[in-house]
């Protein structure tokens, strides 16, 4: 048996975490029996691991590619979501290759099939085909989570909206979520948030191009308030060009929240920022002001809860031991949005450990840049 004493939640408080099997056993005070002892001392945070529900995880075509590992449990993330990069082509390929990962992968499938191998993918109609991409989600309901479609000017082509209505038609018939990523317009965010409905995913919310949530205003977008109400989720989406900490301010001023963060991470965001990896994504927010309980909860329970993924999430009896340990450590960070804006911060979220597959590993090199 593993077991994590003295471990800060947080709520703040410490607790005992015992993992057999893979599975956490119990949360306890004070445990007083044997096992492999991992001794946090109450300075350490622990929270369910850390799931990106928007990467690009699949190391084939640059420049949006990378490998599940490297993105993911060594930087503290347990789960990785990779969002479109392969389409019906590849998506078997991907799979395969996450099987042997120590680091749990999902998949958002692009619907058109040739994903990312070109980065107009949906300039040409006849890429989106639904059959195989039914035939796919057969075969590995456990991988697949949802499809995605980019709708952007350089993505589309003289395309329109068109991509979307065909994508919203997948959807329907296979009962899967989408997710949507907005860029430069065409089309318009309006029209885009228009074919919205519950449960699917607006990724890139606090972009701060033209074509964003709040256009020229002080208030959103009555389309997105709407949206909102309807069910849409609004996923963070950070990557090279899309986010803002002007629009994330704005929204904190409108009382617009998102529900998840994600990093859109791949090689060359990582190396040379300005993602980096999770944590320096997290320390930005909790820079904006946001408590760190809303921080986690938006890379825990909240993605767990939209991958229908009842055992990831939580620390709670029964369910997968994947846990990220992590520190508050108090040190000066430059922060830098999409855009070469940035913000000085004092402390910065840095993880130490993961739990995963029923091993304490510790982590190296993984400090916010």
């Amino acid at each position: 048996m593993l077991v994590i004493k003295n471990a800060r939640f947080v709520d703040e408080s410490i607790k005992d975490i015992l993992i057999e099997d893979n599975r956490i056993h119990a949360v306890v005070e004070q445990y007083q029996g044997d096992g492999e002892i991992i001794d946090l001392e109450g300075k350490s945070y622990i929270s369910s691991g850390w799931i990106d529900l928007h990467t690009h995880a699949f190391p084939k075509y640059a420049p949006y590619c990378s490998h599940p590992d490297l993105i993911g449990y060594s930087t503290g993330v347990t789960t990785v979501v990779d969002a479109g990069s392969t389409g019906a082509n590849d998506i078997a390929e991907f799979y395969e290759l996450s099987r042997n990962c120590k680091t749990r992968v999902f998949a958002f499938c692009n619907v058109s099939k040739i994903g990312l191998k070109r980065i107009d993918e949906l300039a040409d109609l006849t890429n989106l085909e639904l059959e195989p991409i039914r035939k796919l989600y057969e075969k590995h309901p456990d991988f697949i989570v949802g499809l995605k479609a980019r709708m952007s000017a350089s993505v589309i082509g003289e395309n329109g909206i068109t991509p979307l209505k065909i994508a919203k038609s997948f959807t329907k018939q296979l009962k899967l979520p989408l997710m949507v990523h907005i860029g430069s317009e065409p089309p318009k965010i309006e029209e885009i948030l228009a074919e919205l409905e519950s449960g699917d995913i607006l990724t890139h919310c606090f972009n701060g191009k033209d074509n964003n949530i709040f256009r020229d205003q002080d208030f959103p977008l009555s389309e997105l308030i709407r949206a909102i109400e309807r069910g849409i989720i609004l996923d963070i989406g950070h990557g090279t060009a899309s986010f803002s900490f002007h629009i994330a301010k704005k929204a904190i001023t409108a009382g617009v929240l998102f529900d998840t963060i994600s990093t859109d991470i791949y090689m060359r965001n990582k190396e040379n920022g300005p993602v980096y990896d999770m944590a320096t994504t997290l320390t930005k927010f909790l820079a904006l002001g946001y408590r760190l309980d809303k921080v986690i909860h938006a890379v825990t329970e909240k993605p767990a809860q939209i991958l229908k993924q009842p055992l990831l999430g939580r620390i709670r009896p029964g369910n997968y031991a994947d846990l990220t340990i992590f520190q508050l450590q108090e040190k000066p960070i430059k922060l830098v949005d999409s855009h070469g804006v940035t913000m000085e911060a004092t402390q910065r979220v840095v993880p130490t450990a993961v739990v995963l597959g029923g091993k304490h590993i510790e982590l190296t090199n993984n400090r916010p840049s």
